[in-house]
């Protein structure tokens, strides 16, 4: 039998709430440079700490061994959806995180301003993180003069900060199409190709995407430092069953950026916009406590902090975090998990492939002993080391969503 299949057939329909917090990119590894303190370790987190000592622990694989994922995949494991199975592009995700309404045939990529030099080499892949505003401007600016490429349709929307999000919408388009990334500085922005060479519609599709290249750089030559662009996650829509279908749990999202938005629209996740600040994420919670039965909020600063190499920036943006969690506790939910979709460790100033800590707090929890919330601790704890996508399975469990297996 398939182990999903067992699953739904033993799920019972409750009424408790489950709660899953997201510290993205939180997990990270102790160095000399860094005293041999993770940022987590560093940070001083009472509310954190009195959650622990009645908590469990461990450390959680998105993918498997060795892996460094993506927020896609990272996500969806935590949503408990095989990443493996299930894989999006990051551009579908994003264009729905900003709100456009993706059509069959759509094919949607994830862009982000970048510094080129005088010989195309990638100098900042983030443009020196432009504002938001500016990001707009250029985004207008394209938007304006280029509407299409032949027939088809060019929708381009600006996100957060350097980001934005471009939908190719004609006829004989799919993905997905390797990325016109490099994925890091000193080197030219690669040509897209399709990932299977025999599509005819991914080839449409590459073949658009080189026409827009070619028609947006000249537009954005004088524009200092977002004088180009990169793209990436260039994939069309795949079906993913729904999330309430799956769990029988009414869910919602709280988060500040599209990307994050997007992951949780794709699978019938209602979003609750607005809030801009985790204070004002877990103010909501509290309003919209009686609506839903799950909620997943998304905290993005300490993935930047981790991807930017800042050790005391990291560790600050935790402690904003746990400064804030009295206000979601006003109403604790029967279920809490707080952890990351993947680490992004300071000395790397990327994702990485280690398993990322986990604490899971209900009535059933039971206590690991443990004084703290932190990387070393979850090493000891007794939910030991497992596949991200079993997570939500752990919190049904602990909600008694599940009947007995057998007699």
């Amino acid at each position: 039998m398939n182990l999903d299949t067992l699953y739904s057939e033993l799920t019972l329909k409750t009424k408790t709430k489950l709660v899953l917090l997201v510290l993205d990119g939180l997990g990270d590894i102790a160095t000399r440079e860094q005293g041999y303190m993770t940022p987590l370790e560093a940070a001083v987190t009472p509310n954190l700490d009195a959650l622990a000592q009645n908590s469990a622990q461990g450390r959680m694989l998105p993918v498997a061994p060795g892996i460094t994922p993506g927020s896609g995949p990272g996500h969806l494991a935590l949503f408990g959806y095989d990443p493996l199975e299930f894989q999006v592009g990051r551009g579908v995700i994003e264009a729905l995180g900003l709100g456009i309404e993706l059509k069959a045939g759509d094919v949607a990529a994830r862009a982000n301003f970048c510094t080129l030099d005088a010989k195309g080499i990638v100098t900042d892949r983030r443009a020196g993180r432009i504002e938001t505003e500016v990001c707009e401007e250029l985004c207008a600016l394209l938007a304006a003069k280029i509407k299409k490429i032949g027939d088809t349709q060019v929708i381009i929307k600006a996100g957060k900060g350097h980001r934005f999000v471009v939908v190719f919408r004609g006829k004989d388009l799919e993905g997905p199409l390797t990325d016109a990334d490099p994925h890091h500085e000193g080197a030219p922005v690669p040509v897209v190709s399709p990932v299977d060479p025999n599509s005819a519609k991914a080839k449409n599709a590459a073949q658009l995407v080189k026409d827009f290249y070619q028609l947006a750089l000249p537009l954005l030559a004088k524009k200092k430092p977002a004088n180009g662009f990169l793209m990436r996650g260039i994939a069309h829509q795949p079906h993913i069953p729904s999330f309430e279908e799956r769990y029988l749990l009414k869910p919602a999202c709280l988060a500040v950026y599209p990307m994050y938005k997007g992951l949780a629209q794709l699978v019938g996740m209602a979003k609750l916009e607005g809030p801009q600040t985790i204070a004002a994420q877990f103010q909501r919670y509290l309003a919209e406590y009686a609506n839903y039965d799950y909620f997943f909020i998304h905290y993005k600063y300490t993935d930047m902090y981790g991807e930017d190499g800042n050790f005391d920036a990291k560790k600050k943006a935790i402690e904003d975090f746990d400064a804030a969690l009295p206000i979601l506790l006003e109403k604790k939910p029967e279920v809490l998990a707080i952890t990351g979709d993947h680490s992004t460790p300071c000395a790397a100033k990327g994702h990485s492939w280690h398993a990322q800590p986990v604490l899971l707090h209900s009535p059933l929890s039971g206590s690991d002993k443990l004084q703290r919330f932190t990387e070393t601790g979850a090493n000891s704890g007794s939910l030991g080391v497992f596949e991200a996508k079993y997570l939500v399975r752990l919190m049904q469990a602990n909600a008694k969503m599940f009947d007995k297996f057998g007699a």
